[in-house]
């Protein structure tokens, strides 16, 4: 088990930037702090903003099971799908051995893992790839391409990714993100945002046919490096999936907690 201070640190980082995010996307967004769950919920079809995620550190077996029969009661609640992210770590050991069965007593099934990471690994040199240009996205053309990319790379429908984020003015002006160009043609995108005195990366996505090339690398330095630029600060994390995990450490990027994705059975 690594130090629960860093699985405390990952959760704390998703409850600060998803609630931004769901209230910029919705400003009747669900952004509830309950005891033991916070509430990110934008109820939009972009399903990565809506979610919940268990806070208690140290939970015991009973807590655990008690916490997931309320997550799945709020997520049943909702007119919209999303995730359960549960950070590994904050468990004890017991019950993470226990919560298989517990998520399906709950009525949750498991959708896929990801892993925290963190590093005080800025700054770092102004990145630049062969084969890429890069651009930030001030335009709503450029948004629309940010979030289709994402659709495609994670299976989504292209509207559901255009509902998370097209005409953002929060994308456009605060959020440092960036599309990887390849003859001029979005390809790869990446972005990272302030919050708590460190850099969170968000939305990193990689057109299928185009992966395996550096190109996620690339654009990720990139939104780093300008975030850098911008704010000063030094820190940096994010929540990787099982493909982009290998690529984060190359950065600089330690991984914490292992993390679970969850959703209501069907």
């Amino acid at each position: 088990m690594t130090d629960l201070g860093d699985a405390v640190e990952s959760m704390e980082q998703l409850r600060t930037v998803w609630r931004a995010m769901v209230l910029d996307r919705n400003a009747d967004a669900d952004v509830r702090d309950l005891p033991g769950i916070a509430v990110r919920w934008a109820d939009c079809r972009f399903a990565f903003w809506n979610a919940l995620t268990l806070t208690d550190a140290g939970a015991d077996i009973p807590l655990v099971e008690r916490r997931l029969n309320e997550a799945a009661d709020i997520m049943r609640s909702k007119r919209q799908p999303g995730f359960l992210w549960l950070f590994e770590d904050l468990l004890d050991d017991d019950a993470r051995a226990a919560l298989p069965a517990a998520a399906a007593q709950a009525g949750l099934q498991h959708a896929f893992p990801g892993t925290g990471m963190a590093g005080d690994l800025l700054p770092i040199p102004e990145p630049a790839h062969p084969e890429l240009t890069f651009a930030r996205v001030t335009t709503d053309e450029q948004l629309r391409a940010y979030a289709d990319i994402n659709s495609r790379a994670y299976g989504f429908p292209l509207e559901d990714g255009r509902d998370g984020i097209a005409g953002s003015a929060l994308w456009k002006n605060e959020v440092y993100a960036y599309l990887g160009l390849r003859d001029g043609a979005p390809v790869t995108c990446a972005a990272t945002v302030e919050a708590d005195g460190r850099l969170f990366v968000v939305l990193v996505a990689t057109e299928p046919g185009w992966e395996r090339r550096g190109y996620g690398e690339a654009v990720t330095r990139k939104a780093l490096y300008e975030g850098w630029r911008a704010t000063g600060l030094t820190r940096a994390t994010l929540h990787a999936t099982v493909a982009g995990a290998p690529v984060y450490p190359r950065i600089g990027f330690r991984p914490n907690s292992p993390m679970h994705f969850y959703g209501l059975m069907s």
